[in-house]
């Protein structure tokens, strides 16, 4: 790690990268290897390694005592996660969803033979906007997916007035969002359901896992039904259902996760501020603040590039990636701009000015464990001496 005080000191110019080892965006997050591998041993004794083994439900149970939610349906990813949601709540037609979101969330729906319908999105908070998605319905409008973003939660009040104004289910990808409040309440209590990812790059991860959950009763019955191809007794299948289970070594994962959660946020969040206090004052520059008041994972560095940045977004992120700092584009360039979006709807562009400006500015910086203040004031310097140098 070398400081970066002129033009000659960066990698685009021709020196040595600032960092040896490459500064990811989300470097996984590992909790004490010895539970780990005790739960390990404890697999090999019982020999239950899938099928809604012990440890899945003590991961359920924990995981909706946390979130203060009556019901957690562990899956094996966040995608396959949405794909069910969507389908027990009976979605079908279209469904409005954000473009600017990880494509995961459109792709649930088209996976499915519904048409994602892209809506616009606040510039202040990078989530929905309620007036955009009201101007997005049509008759065959059957429902509503907002996404927490960068762990602040989309206008949940404004979107279930929109959903009950005109008769449509309302769900939520919450896969940025877990730990996180809205008004005091935890993220996962709000529309019909809230679907969570605990993917490897995610601040709390079980290997590769997801849940849905619920404060609806039939729904998490269905749910799981539908996770474990429609079972719902030995040779009883009674529902169309797919495979979508956890499996025990990712459930071990996410409890040993879960015992260091709140080391990991506190970790995340000393980054955060530090950011902050190294990058206020950039001319151009701007990182996005989380309301204090609400519980927060802290788990993005989101910075902005603002239209009066003397260099680009692209030439910062490139600059950037030259030091070994491998920050992120996200998400860019927008689902509409990703196939099959991009040739079934050429045009929804012109209805998507906010989400292709912001798509256009953020740059996700890495935080995490393995970071520290030291690294971010070395990351900080490749920012201002570009800036400076712009």
């Amino acid at each position: 790690m070398k400081p970066i005080r002129h033009q000659a000191d960066l990698a685009i110019n021709g020196a040595a990268p600032a960092f040896d080892e490459a500064l990811h965006v989300g470097r996984p997050n590992m909790g004490d290897r010895a539970t780990f591998m005790r739960h390990v041993e404890e697999i090999f004794d019982r020999r239950w390694l899938s099928n809604d083994g012990p440890l899945v439900q003590e991961f359920e149970r924990r995981v909706a005592a946390h979130l203060d939610v009556k019901h957690c349906v562990a899956m094996c990813n966040g995608t396959i996660a949405l794909e069910i949601a969507i389908r027990a709540l009976g979605l079908e037609g279209e469904v409005i969803v954000p473009a600017y979101t990880f494509v995961a969330t459109a792709h649930a729906l088209q996976w499915q033979g519904i048409a994602p319908v892209f809506a616009d999105i606040d510039p202040a908070t990078h989530t929905l906007s309620p007036e955009a998605v009201r101007k997005m319905i049509t008759p065959r409008t059957t429902g509503i997916i907002g996404v927490h973003l960068w762990g602040r939660a989309a206008p949940v009040e404004a979107l279930e007035a929109v959903a009950a104004e005109h008769g449509l289910e309302l769900m939520f990808d919450a896969a940025h969002a877990f730990t996180c409040t809205h008004g005091g309440r935890k993220i996962g209590n709000f529309g019909r359901c809230e679907v969570l990812s605990f993917h490897a790059t995610k601040f709390f991860n079980s290997f590769e896992g997801g849940a849905i959950v619920t404060n609806d009763d039939e729904l998490a019955r269905t749910m799981r039904l539908m996770r474990n191809f429609g079972f719902s007794g030995v040779d009883q299948v009674s529902y169309p259902g797919t495979n979508g289970k956890m499996i025990e070594i990712a459930a071990a994962m996410g409890l040993v996760n879960l015992d260091v959660i709140d080391d990991v946020i506190a970790a995340n969040r000393v980054n955060y501020r530090a950011y902050r206090e190294v990058l206020t004052g950039v001319p151009g520059i701007r990182v996005l603040e989380y309301d204090e008041r609400e519980r927060n994972n802290f788990q993005y560095i989101i910075m902005e590039v603002t239209p009066d940045c003397p260099v680009s977004r692209d030439a910062l992120v490139d600059a950037l990636r030259a030091e070994n700092i491998l920050a992120r584009r996200y998400f860019w360039p927008g689902c509409h701009k990703m196939e099959p979006y991009r040739s079934l709807f050429p045009h929804a562009g012109l209805l998507l000015p906010v989400t292709e400006a912001v798509a256009g500015s953020v740059i996700v910086l890495p935080t995490g464990q393995t970071m520290n203040p030291q690294k971010i004031n070395v990351v900080a310097q490749v920012i201002r001496t570009m800036v400076q140098s712009g």
